[in-house]
């Protein structure tokens, strides 16, 4: 594979602390690399140095002559007094863009609602970032970078994003690196993973799940100095064990291989004690929604007019004791407005809201606003406020080890509240909520802003919380890890229980845009029909191709057992060879073990292409 870009020997340092020390690291064609590690440990510093938006202190970075590269950074550049249509394709006509497959693959899936008429001042924050993502994919780089892309993505979003990059280069070509906290994504998405810690960047081959494992094992054998962190690795494998990731297309050698070194961790949570627990706090009755209707104004309907949308159409929805609820669905539907009837704050315009005599509800919101008129104090000072001492998980636990806990380190505690990033503002009015001793905690977008290890953190916390847990967010990972079944708002006034996870919601809104498609009137659309013949649409595989690729696959995976077989005899062979000082022998098993590693390797590869296939 030919090489895109390198760094040789980088450094930067901001004041007395260095971020990056003589790190040397490359990127080649068919390289799909997601770059993680704690908040404030230089992922958007690498990437930003990478991409030549800043000078490190020393060192060199590298690119080979010809290469294109297109950044996503967290903030766009796009001009306020633009529309959507010149924001994202210029003065290009529309039967001419309309006629590129890519193109209007990209329109349809992150702009196929949007009027393109509307000026780039007047969206929303999530409306600009879809405006500034389809720009940057509407275009033909070798190599990609983006910052946290999934932000402001619904569910569906961040799958049509993760399958457009999986199929957006050929499996050889392109480049992608990837700055996010969504670990489904990583799994989804990325081949190698870049760990940005200690001034290192330290690379893993596979996503977020092999990357744990990697890391599993590193920890074990550092367990004194890094006891803590080791625990939560450990309780994510645990997790990809049981919940969904396991039953997602992996292969069943690694899924053993994982389960040998998480044999002895325990279920994240107790469900029955934390039932028992909560059915105590709080009684039989909790929240019930009976027969709810509420409607909100239509944003462009003309300023006398009484235009409304129905939100929920005579819903009944109950939430009982120690229920863990995940709320997913398009943007629009109503997803915090439900958290806002829940707890309250709105009252519906018609049917009523039950609230049980002990309910004490807390939200967390997606602006953090509660915050502001604790600006002036530090982060000890605020939990000091709170009390002195908390009882967490059935332990007692000081206001300073809590924040430890969180990812606030010593010195970060005395840090002033209005100086704190978006997500360490996130992680402390998260903390502050569930130490008041609320018994129906209420999550809005709760991943957005934090790293995957304080992600793990605040799942570690929810795992011994005893209360009803409502949680909205566009994280498919965390809402299978921390809730025990999901509801849908499709945006047609109800609300769905989803037997099947989020993969089921995915389905739904599948077969919802079939539906629509006839009736659908888009821009994207529109150009389509006058592009004529160029514009026709491409087919992915037919049932056929995808009933011969699971085949495939099937007898692919029992290859991959077999030659799993094999590895586990030849090194028992080399054992003994080893014992009996038969080095001649021993290094000729070498030899035979790292073919054997090879025909693993291209097995593998035709067992993913096949799974693809498969599941197009």
């Amino acid at each position: 594979m030919a090489h895109l870009l390198g760094a040789e020997n980088i450094g930067m340092s901001f004041g007395t602390r260095t971020v990056l020390d003589s790190v040397s690291l490359g990127i080649d064609e068919g390289d799909r690399i997601g770059l993680v590690g704690r908040n404030g440990d230089g992922k958007s510093t690498l990437m930003r140095i990478l991409a030549g938006q800043l000078d490190p202190d020393g060192g060199r970075v590298t690119r080979r002559g010809g290469t294109t590269l297109g950044v996503l950074d967290q903030r766009d550049d796009l001009d306020s007094d633009a529309t959507v249509r010149r924001a994202v394709v210029g003065d290009v006509a529309d039967h001419v863009w309309a006629s590129d497959p890519k193109i209007r693959d990209v329109m349809e899936g992150l702009l196929g609602g949007l009027d393109w008429n509307r000026t780039v001042g007047t969206l929303s924050g999530g409306q600009r970032r879809r405006t500034a993502l389809a720009r940057l994919l509407a275009g033909d780089d070798d190599l990609i970078f983006l910052d946290e892309p999934t932000n402001h993505l619904d569910v569906e979003g961040v799958a049509w994003l993760a399958q457009h990059l999986k199929r957006r280069w050929r499996a050889s070509d392109g480049g992608l690196l990837v700055v996010t906290h969504d670990r489904w994504f990583l799994d989804e998405v990325c081949t190698r993973t870049w760990e940005v810690h200690d001034a290192t960047v330290e690379p893993f081959d596979g996503g977020y799940a092999a990357w744990m494992l990697a890391r599993a094992e590193r920890d074990r054998a550092a367990a004194v100095i890094e006891n803590k962190r080791q625990q939560l690795v450990k309780k994510e494998l645990a997790w990809l064990r049981r919940g969904a990731p396991a039953r997602t297309s992996k292969p069943k050698f690694r899924i053993e291989s994982a389960n040998a070194v998480i044999a002895d961790v325990p279920e994240p949570r107790d469900s029955v004690s934390l039932a028992k627990m909560a059915t105590a706090r709080l009684g039989k009755d909790v929240l019930d929604l009976e027969d709810v209707t509420y409607s909100v104004p239509v944003p462009d309907s003309e300023p006398d007019g009484d235009a409304r949308r129905t939100l929920f159409n005579r819903v009944t929805l109950r939430l009982a004791p120690g229920e863990r609820v995940g709320i997913v669905g398009v943007n629009g539907a109503g997803k915090s407005t439900l958290m806002r009837l829940l707890d309250g704050q709105i009252a519906p315009e018609a049917g009523r809201v039950r609230r049980g005599k002990t309910v004490q509800t807390a939200i967390l919101t997606q602006d953090v606003a509660e915050l502001d008129e604790v600006s002036h104090l530090r982060v000890a000072e605020v939990m000091a406020r709170e009390g002195n001492t908390f009882q967490v998980g059935g332990k007692e636990q000081s206001p300073g080890q809590l924040l430890e806990q969180l990812g606030f380190g010593t010195n970060r505690q005395w840090t002033p509240v209005a100086d704190l990033s978006g997500g360490e503002r996130r992680r402390l009015q998260l903390l502050r909520l569930m130490v008041g001793s609320p018994n129906v905690l209420m999550l809005d977008e709760p991943t957005n802003d934090l790293d995957t290890d304080t992600l793990a953190a605040v799942e570690d916390m929810l795992d011994g919380w005893p209360g009803t847990l409502v949680v909205v967010s566009h994280d498919r990972y965390l809402l299978e890890r921390v809730t025990d079944h999901q509801l849908a708002l499709l945006g047609d006034g109800q609300v769905r229980d989803l037997p099947g996870g989020v993969e089921q919601y995915l389905q739904l809104r599948s077969a919802q845009d079939s539906v629509q498609d006839s009736s659908r009137d888009s821009p994207a659309n529109s150009a389509t029909k006058t592009a004529g013949s160029a514009g026709a649409s491409t087919h992915g595989p037919s049932e056929a191709d995808k009933r011969a690729a699971r085949k495939e696959a099937a007898k692919l995976e029992r290859q991959l057992a077999k030659l799993a077989a094999e590895e586990a005899a030849l090194h028992e062979r080399m054992a003994t060879l080893s014992e009996s000082g038969d080095f001649e022998a021993l290094a000729a098993a070498n030899a035979e073990l790292q073919r054997l590693h090879e025909r693993q390797e291209e097995t593998e590869t035709a067992w993913l292409e096949a799974g693809e296939t498969a599941e197009s």
